[in-house]
């Protein structure tokens, strides 16, 4: 091996000890790394230059890994910035608190972190403690005065508390005057989130806190969700509550329809009595609409697997892409474009914002996030198509990054393409289970697009 290339296999190797030992909160081997890789900039700017290929740097994964003492020696010693961020527009904070790590979160707003700050998903600090039922964090954060109804990507902190059956975190955001009927821009409330993760005690408390239950999502209702669990309880729930067994999803299909398709007799049974005849279905009985339903849904599944092996034999057949070699001088140009579409997309200037990155990718089609970020701008504009032509094309680029398989689901969902969607999000929770945006995404797209004919069965 030359020596040159000698040389940076071992800063390379130097640099992934040092932010293991952020990680794992080894102070002293942190100094005798920082010190090794210190090149005459001084300890402060060295290791606040140190990052991995997401832009994380040691604040970021001692704050993951809760290492508070790590953060104080970094924060207090060394004078980094506390809200630096990494790839994903995620903060030390954020990491702190969808890991749980109260302590260490805490530490670091009381050192000037701010909590209203989001990821490049719209997720808080806030979302992330709603989201794991981290009540002392979740009061703390409350006691800042946030706002409680922040959307992310993924909804409101309510909607993710629910949509992970977090009762007390609910009740408590409840108490906070969180909104109850709060909607993502696919229609999804914290009610059809509550259904969807099979909580009784969510749904009970947005009942009584005024949550509309005849809401849909995709067509879907909240009873056609709980008919499709054959969760009996929280079908009474909704009953009671005003839910309407009559109405049906965008194919037409009655909630009893949903049960039947799923073979859920006691489910039928409960709602038999409420629902007006299907004239479709001759014999209007127990029996009759479960025996109607599964022959119906034997249909459709022969019907799905024929268009499964059409599309992958499309797939199989499509063209790579032959990406040309790019210039250093190339890169700094794209680099240059790259900001300014940065900054016309914080002043949500989002037309500029595309042109700049337009720029940047004919100068460097290498890069999958520019692609992602014009992907993002074209959902900001309600382009879809253009939305997935560039997250398409990001996937390509970058098949195991977690973020590609979002911005395509997102652009899916905007065209109602729900099942892709879903697909695209659970691919993404394959590459990074810890990401609650793709969980919730995942789930949502589920519920959206349910045709309850069987013929969309989910990873789940």
């Amino acid at each position: 091996m030359a020596p040159d290339a000698s040389d940076a296999l071992a800063a390379r190797e130097t640099v992934q000890q040092f932010l293991n030992a952020s990680r794992i909160g080894n102070i002293d081997l942190l100094k005798k790394l920082a010190t090794r890789l210190d090149e005459g900039k001084g300890l402060s700017r060295t290791v606040a230059d140190i990052k991995d290929a997401n832009k994380r740097g040691a604040l970021h994964f001692a704050a993951r890994e809760g290492k508070t003492e790590v953060c104080k020696y970094l924060l207090e010693e060394l004078k980094l910035e506390v809200d630096t961020k990494d790839e994903d527009g995620e903060t030390p904070l954020i990491h702190a608190a969808r890991q749980g790590h109260t302590d260490t979160a805490i530490y670091l707003i009381e050192s000037g972190a701010n909590p209203a700050i989001a990821s490049d998903l719209g997720a808080t600090a806030l979302h992330h403690s709603a989201g794991i039922g981290n009540i002392e964090l979740l009061k703390f954060l409350l006691s800042k005065d946030p706002d409680v109804n922040s959307q992310s990507d993924a909804g409101t902190p309510l909607i993710w508390a629910a949509g992970h059956a977090q009762q007390e975190a609910l009740k408590l955001l409840l108490e906070h005057r969180a909104n109850p009927n709060a909607e993502t821009d696919d229609d999804i409330t914290p009610l059809l989130s509550a259904v969807a993760a099979g909580s009784l005690a969510c749904l009970d408390l947005l009942i009584q806190a005024g949550a509309k239950v005849n809401v849909s999502a995709g067509g879907a209702t909240p009873l056609h969700i709980a008919a499709d669990s054959g969760n009996l309880e929280i079908i009474n729930s909704l009953l009671q509550a005003g839910a309407d067994p009559n109405a049906t999803d965008e194919d037409g299909v009655k909630p009893i329809q949903v049960a039947a398709a799923r073979g859920s007799r006691e489910a039928i049974e409960i709602l038999l009595p409420l629902t007006s005849e299907v004239k479709a279905i001759p014999n209007w009985t127990t029996d009759g609409v479960l025996e109607y339903m599964q022959n119906e849904t034997s249909k459709d599944q022969v019907v799905s697997r024929n268009l499964e092996e059409v599309n992958k034999h499309t797939d199989s057949t499509a063209r790579e892409q032959d990406l040309p070699e790019v210039s250093p001088e190339a890169k700094k140009k794209a680099a240059e474009a790259k900001s300014r579409g940065d900054d016309a997309f914080k002043t949500k200037d989002f037309h500029t914002a595309v042109d700049a990155y337009t720029q940047a990718i004919d100068l460097d089609p290498s890069d999958a996030t520019l692609l992602s970020n014009r992907s993002l701008c074209w959902i900001r504009l309600g382009q879809a198509e253009q939305a997935l032509a560039d997250a398409k094309a990001c996937r390509a680029l970058r098949p195991d990054w977690p973020k590609a398989c979002y911005r395509e689901g997102a652009a899916l969902r905007l065209l109602q393409r729900f099942e892709e969607a879903a697909n695209a999000f659970y691919e993404g929770v394959q590459l990074n289970p810890e990401s609650m945006e793709l969980v919730s995404a995942f789930r949502e797209a589920v519920e959206a697009g349910r045709k309850f004919h069987g013929k969309d069965k989910q990873k789940s």
